[in-house]
């Protein structure tokens, strides 16, 4: 069962309508990195997490994620539906679509399922979900540079914010299994390259880059793979 408040999670208040920028918030919306996506992903996932405490995380954060959609479904709204009409045409998929929010991003690409990361595999789902909230964050770091609107920018200071704590939530549910440094799971055991580091880069100054992502004790260092394997 759901249950839907007409309030938003927090509030939408929009004091300087702006079309254009209302386009750029469509990638939130509709877009690879947007709300929608998030919380399609995190509900999908939790219904193949046999852990109890995981799930109900997964689910709170995908309903989370469907109150941002709503909020900025109300700013792309705001930022639209009452301005003059021939303002919002400035924008061109507002004046093919109309005002107000669609699902499409800032291009005017339709929102696709082949967005969605899921996998099966809680330690596998959790790092996409860390990657996912990388890249929604970094859409609305750009989107507040952009804000010409200060009661926009707060709104989406908020919803970056939330990216950073569902962030911390998978990095901490992945520490409860164990899993936040340890690269593997399943059950298929890794041949013997496992702990080898193949140098196949150089420099334009011939200098080879040293550094713990290729150095004991956890990897062994190949600077010359062609000899070693010739």
């Amino acid at each position: 069962m759901f249950f839907h408040k007409k309030e938003p999670i927090h509030v939408v208040d929009v004091k300087e309508a702006n079309p254009r920028f209302a386009q750029l918030l469509l990638e939130q919306f509709g877009g690879a990195t947007g709300e929608l996506t998030a919380a399609l992903q995190y509900w999908v996932q939790s219904f193949h997490v046999e852990n109890a405490g995981i799930k109900d995380m997964l689910q709170d954060i995908a309903l989370e994620e469907f109150s941002h959609l709503e909020m900025v479904g109300k700013l792309i709204e705001a930022h639209t539906k009452n301005t003059d009409q021939t303002d919002a045409y400035k924008s061109t998929l507002f004046a093919i679509r109309g005002v107000g929010p669609h699902f499409l991003d800032s291009q005017g690409s339709a929102w696709t399922a082949s967005y969605l990361n899921e996998g099966g595999d809680v330690v596998r789902d959790l790092r996409a979900n860390i990657a996912a909230e990388a890249g929604a964050r970094q859409t609305y770091e750009e989107l507040i540079k952009l804000a010409t609107d200060e009661a926009t920018k707060e709104t989406l200071v908020h919803l970056l914010t939330r990216e950073i704590s569902h962030t911390q939530m998978f990095m901490k549910a992945l520490d409860s299994l164990g899993k936040l440094t340890d690269p593997f799971f399943g059950n298929i055991k890794p041949d013997e390259t496992v702990a080898l580091y193949y140098n196949l880069s150089t420099n334009g100054n011939g200098k080879d880059e040293r550094g713990p992502w290729n150095s004991e004790p956890t990897f062994e260092y190949i600077a010359n793979p062609l000899e070693s394997h010739s």
